[in-house]
This record gives structure tokens, sequence and C-alpha cells, in this order.
């Protein structure tokens, strides 16, 4: 990717509603420059998608776990992914090396709805579980290293 290329999705992860304005001043582009550039990132799936960073405490959701999952029979399909997408309480799931498969986070509201949750994941997924409950978070949502924006110019 090109060195403008790298500058232009490290600001944008930093600050995905900069403007097009903005984003030519801090790379020395013209705004359509800029809005070209942008859109063959996104055109090729380097950039994604934008979204809001809600605070999930605000919303009702202060309980973070991350959920370890293993197949009860380690013959059966490795289809956990498809078996747990529809959970809205689940954040991220990434297929993993080590005791178990896949981990998964989480946000509920409660220590009760964990366990609710746990017994559903169980029982759609048919795996063991374990799970690491977060009690505070130091920082999270850290641009793609190497893409930072004061490293990038």
């Amino acid at each position: 990717m090109e060195r403008l290329d790298r500058r232009l999705v490290a600001l944008l992860a930093s600050e995905g509603r900069m403007s097009y304005t903005d984003l030519g001043k801090a790379t020395g582009l013209s705004t359509s420059a800029v809005h070209q550039r942008v859109r063959r990132l996104e055109e090729r799936g380097v950039v994604k998608g934008y979204q809001a960073v809600v605070d999930p405490v605000e919303v009702g959701l202060p309980l973070t776990a991350y959920i370890s999952l293993s197949p009860l029979d380690p013959a059966a399909p490795d289809d956990i992914p498809d078996r747990i997408r529809h959970f809205p309480e689940i954040e991220s799931c990434h297929s993993v090396a080590g005791d178990f498969n896949y981990i998964t986070k989480v946000r509920v509201a409660t220590p009760l709805d964990l366990e609710e949750l746990l017994t559903r994941l169980r029982a759609a997924a048919h795996v063991q579980t374990r799970t690491t409950v977060v009690l505070s978070t130091a920082w999270e949502g850290r641009p793609v290293i190497g893409l930072e924006p004061e490293s990038a110019s």
C-alpha cells in the first residue's frame, strides 16, 4: 500500500468522521484526490466501514467477558461461528490456537445474564466453555499497528 494511502487509513482509523477537506490538509492532497483515494480504499476492502464507538456501560452492558469455546465432540463439523452468530451479546469471535478452538468477547448487563448466555451457548453450539470476566479495561480499540497517524508522515 502506498505511503499516502497508509496515512489516510491511519487518519480514518483514529477519526472515522474526518472530512475529506481535513484529510486533505493532513496529507497535502486536494479534497477531490482524497475522495478518490478513500473511495478506492473502500472498494478494495481496506476500509470496511465506519461506526460509532459506543460506551457499553452507558447503554446498560457493563459486564465484559471472554468466553472460550471448544466442541464437545472433536469430530463434529467446525461450525461454531455459524451456530453462535445470532447471539447479540457476542461482540467478536476469533479462531485461536491452544486448548480451545474459539474465543468470543461478550457484553451483558449482569452476572445472571452472563450465566444465562453461557447456558444458551452450550446448548446451541454443543460446546464446552471457559469464561474470563473483565474487571476493568485500561484501553481498547487501538488503531492498527504501523498505521498511527504520527508515524505515517
